[in-house]
């Protein structure tokens, strides 16, 4: 079988999420629904941005990427997902399973850089707001996003072939309900240390350098925070990045679950779990954290409403 080709198969088996017929409709229905609820909450808060001028500043530039980031690698996994529940197809070609790995592991590893600006963005905003203007400009801005989707592409790239120099000719079923890279490390049949070593230093600097931004950036805050006298400057100080807080802990808190241990460790219910909590709930999240928590943002939708409320009176 492996004298056929380099890889032994020339498709893979996804295997979902579970056999029970009546669990597979209503994990559908909830997944259809938390994907709509990601497609109209993201792309609601780019749409709001875009049209509000008064926030066309640099945290709400990068929220404009993170919600396209959240959109884009939920759209990778959860249609094909969604398929494999509602169908009995549950194939997927070789070259469609790596493409949904590299784009995936993309837009995952742009987050990560995008989310460490954000915290920069922060940081200039409590510790320096008299020079936030100079410092946040729209160079820096446009070279930090640039430099988020370098980071990703190359990501994507090294891992994607390492990954794809490995062997599958004793099955070519993946216990899992996507094309990620434990379970088909977990399914080759030849030699992973390689791959293993790569991807566990491409994932590992990517965490570790947004996260050591991230944290010194929020130590910095801090800091600046403990030393304000007034409570309400304290609460109203915090407040600026309770939002990116909780996003970057849960993000992160999976992702570092899945990806940052060794491929003896992979369980495939735990993995599974972690997997469909970061690639479909969080794109979902995210909206909602940052909308439901900024006065900014729901000041803008009204005055987006009202605006469209407006001229259709006038059309009339």
């Amino acid at each position: 079988m492996g004298t056929r080709n380099h890889t032994g198969v020339t498709d893979f088996i996804l295997m979902g999420l579970t056999d029970s017929a009546e669990t597979q409709l209503v994990l559908s229905v909830l997944f259809l629904l938390i994907y709509l609820i990601t497609v109209l909450g993201n792309m609601g808060m780019i749409l709001i941005i875009r049209l509000d001028p008064q926030l066309h500043t640099p945290m709400y530039f990068f929220l404009t990427h993170l919600s396209f980031l959240d959109f884009s690698y939920s759209s990778v996994v959860t249609p094909k997902t969604l398929q494999n529940l509602l169908t009995s197809t549950k194939s997927i070609s070789y070259l469609q399973c790596f493409t949904q790995m590299y784009f995936f592991i993309l837009y995952v590893a742009a987050e990560c850089f995008l989310l460490s600006s954000m915290a920069y963005d922060r940081y200039v905003a409590i510790c320096r707001p008299l020079h936030y203007p100079v410092i946040l400009s729209t160079t820096l801005c446009r070279a930090l996003l640039a430099g988020s989707y370098v980071v990703g592409f190359v990501d994507s790239t090294v891992v994607v072939v390492s990954m794809s120099t490995l062997h599958f000719c004793n099955t070519n079923v993946i216990q899992h309900f996507f094309c990620d890279s434990s379970p088909i490390l977990a399914l080759s049949c030849s030699d992973t240390h390689k791959a293993e070593i790569i991807i566990f230093i491409f994932a590992g600097f990517s965490l570790i350098v947004s996260l050591s931004t991230i944290s010194g950036s929020y130590l910095s805050i801090l800091s600046t925070i403990l030393k304000i006298n007034s409570a309400t400057g304290k609460k109203k100080a915090f407040s600026t990045c309770a939002s990116h807080l909780l996003g970057v802990t849960i993000f992160y808190s999976s992702t570092i679950f899945t990806y940052l241990k060794p491929k003896s460790s992979y369980s495939l219910g735990r993995d599974q779990v972690a997997s469909v909590f970061y690639t479909i709930v969080i794109p979902m999240l995210n909206p909602l954290i940052y909308s439901l928590r900024n006065r900014e943002v729901k000041s803008a939708a009204l005055r987006v409403l009202q605006k469209r409320e407006g001229s259709k009176k006038l059309k009339y």
